[in-house]
């Protein structure tokens, strides 16, 4: 579904990206996983077309990025940042309509099927209590899961997250990630999710892409990917990794010095 060929990218002509080549296929739920500074970001703003790459191709359902307009983009991807502002405090309802702009017609108006869409968007999260409320009344929580509505009220092939539950308590964490898996394996929604983690990376992602220093250090399942050696020396810190044994896949454990 999405393709990076040999992509080198970056900003102005400082290379962030090297040479990187990885798939995500349809129906994969991966997680892009590596320390401050590795270049998880930039894969991320690469892939949603933010910036284009110095070198190299992205191809997206077989479609050079390049040659895909913005709109048809909008329509088979939808981007969940780390952090979304609102200049006002708009209600949750119009807050999720705010993913159906790519549908709406030129006089701006959203039709019944775009407030049928928003309204299915927020049931599926479990936030359709939630519609009359205004954004900056909600709980982190209850935010993140308004802001993944808008994006699956683009009806998108396709869904990137940047650190989705960073300001989360651990109850929402599993909340949002439980929510995550829901979309993949009920809905057949892609996922691609940029992740510190490891454990929350290695209990809901099929996928793993490590990242270093703008490359890939590794890709593959958890258990290929979260090898103590490979973790100490990208991570430059002890660990020792063992089985979780309610999901069968690798845990990660910081040893203190």
């Amino acid at each position: 579904m999405l393709y990076f060929s040999n992509v080198s990218a970056g900003y102005n002509n400082l290379e962030i990206l090297k040479d990187i080549s990885f798939n995500i296929e349809k129906g994969d739920f991966a997680g892009i996983i590596g320390p401050n500074g590795s270049g998880k970001t930039t894969l991320l703003r690469t892939a949603t077309k933010l910036i284009k790459p110095f070198s190299g191709e992205i191809f997206l359902e077989g479609k050079n990025l390049a040659d895909v307009p913005l709109k048809e983009l909008a329509v088979i991807m939808a981007v969940v940042p780390q952090d979304t502002a609102f200049m006002f405090p708009f209600r949750v309802i119009d807050v999720v309509l705010m993913g159906r702009i790519p549908y709406i017609n030129r006089f701006g108006f959203e039709s019944p099927k775009d407030l049928k869409i928003a309204l299915g968007a927020l049931e599926f999260v479990g936030g359709l209590n939630l519609k009359d409320r205004f954004i900056d009344e909600l709980s982190g929580g209850e935010r993140q899961k308004v802001i993944i509505a808008k994006a699956l009220s683009q009806e998108p092939k396709i869904l990137f997250l940047d650190e989705p539950t960073t300001h989360l308590d651990i109850n929402h964490q599993v909340q949002i990630f439980e929510l995550l898996r829901r979309l993949n394996r009920e809905a057949g929604l892609t996922i691609a999710a940029i992740l510190h983690d490891l454990n929350l990376a290695s209990d809901y992602c099929d996928k793993l892409i490590l990242m270093d220093n703008g490359a890939i250090k590794r890709k593959g399942a958890p258990g290929e990917v979260l090898n103590y050696k490979i973790i100490e020396e990208v991570y430059k810190t002890v660990v020792i990794v063992k089985e979780n044994p309610l999901t069968s896949r690798p845990h990660v454990f910081l040893v203190k010095k």
